[in-house]
């Protein structure tokens, strides 16, 4: 008895016999409901930073090619994922944090007017190449080195943000909830890609992501409670 890939006919003839479900089938349900719930909350994932920048209307320390790069490397992952007939449960959230990824390095572009000749130049070169990967017409090992370089494009994209805030000692206009967001969901992707039995070098971007997204987060938390320190001690010499 299947449901969207879940097999739940061992579930269901374990609480007949009145017996708490096995391991073998319980982590397999465990892993494609978090893998459907994942999907679902990604839809919303990025809007909170979008919501940030608009209202705003500031891209305060934010590194434009820390996004830029996250878009890339959504695209090569959702590519790969597509290409590798995965199920949707293990890769889902990647096609709607990609479109995310784009209205909201859309939204920086528009807040950080005028803009380059070079980043005009990295936009009109994503959109020549995107239509080429998603198609799939590049030789298979030209292919599996891209979805290699997505990690090194990853962490790329993660560092310039990184440093960013390290030498600022501020997050700007990162939102807090995106960040814990994406932490929470890269966190919950390492269970499900086991349990699907992903290629080791998916597995290895997950445990990436886990690291990088862990680091933004915790200079969110540390850079919040020192400035809140500072306008305490600023209101105190005040009065």
């Amino acid at each position: 008895m299947d449901y969207l890939g879940i097999n739940i006919s061992c579930l269901i003839g374990s609480l007949r016999n009145g017996e708490f479900p096995a391991k073998d089938c319980l982590l397999p349900l465990i892993s494609k409901l978090l893998g459907y719930f994942l999907v679902a909350a990604s839809i919303t994932v990025k809007l909170p930073q979008i919501m940030k920048i608009v209202d705003n209307k500031s891209v305060k320390g934010l590194s434009v090619i820390a996004f830029e790069l996250e878009v890339v490397g959504y695209t090569i992952s959702l590519a790969y994922c597509l290409h590798k007939e995965l199920p949707f449960s293990a890769f889902g959230e990647i096609a709607f944090l990609l479109i995310q990824a784009l209205i909201l390095v859309a939204c920086i572009y528009y807040f950080s007017r005028p803009l380059s000749v070079t980043t005009w130049f990295r936009a009109i070169l994503y959109f020549a190449l995107a239509p080429t990967v998603f198609t799939g017409k590049i030789d298979p090992l030209v292919f599996e080195a891209l979805y290699a370089s997505k990690h090194l494009i990853f962490l790329s994209a993660r560092l310039p943000q990184i440093w960013k805030n390290f030498r600022n000692k501020s997050t700007g206009q990162l939102s807090f909830l995106t960040c814990l967001m994406n932490l929470g969901g890269s966190m919950a992707r390492v269970f499900t890609s086991l349990q699907e039995n992903a290629p080791f070098s998916m597995l290895m971007g997950i445990l990436l992501a886990v690291s990088t997204n862990g680091i933004i987060m915790s200079q969110i938390l540390l850079y919040r409670s020192k400035g809140k320190e500072e306008k305490q001690v600023k209101v105190t010499k005040v009065s």
